[in-house]
């Protein structure tokens, strides 16, 4: 009579590994919101932001994601971790 299920266990590299990879899928549409900052800056003639800060600030953004893809695909890649892989 007692119908429980069996616990579900998750290993713990592997749930490691899907956030990983996750976040790794989500990192382009920060980076997309992040580039669309600047368009939300004032743009007084008199004190508006230099166009030079705003590309200082683009050209942070783009090293800043290059840098997190490149640490979250050495992540995952040092796991050994493929993409479509299913746990039972």
């Amino acid at each position: 009579m007692s119908d429980r299920r069996a616990a579900v266990f998750l290993e713990h590299q592997s749930y490691r590994r899907r956030r990983v990879i996750d976040t790794i899928r989500i990192l382009p549409v920060v980076g997309a919101l992040l580039w669309g900052v600047p368009l939300l800056w004032p743009r007084d003639s008199s004190e508006g932001i230099a166009t030079s800060n705003a590309v200082i600030y683009l050209f942070s953004v783009w090293c800043a994601l290059v840098i997190m893809g490149a640490l979250m695909a050495r992540a995952v890649s040092k796991g050994g971790v493929d993409e479509n892989q299913r746990d039972p």
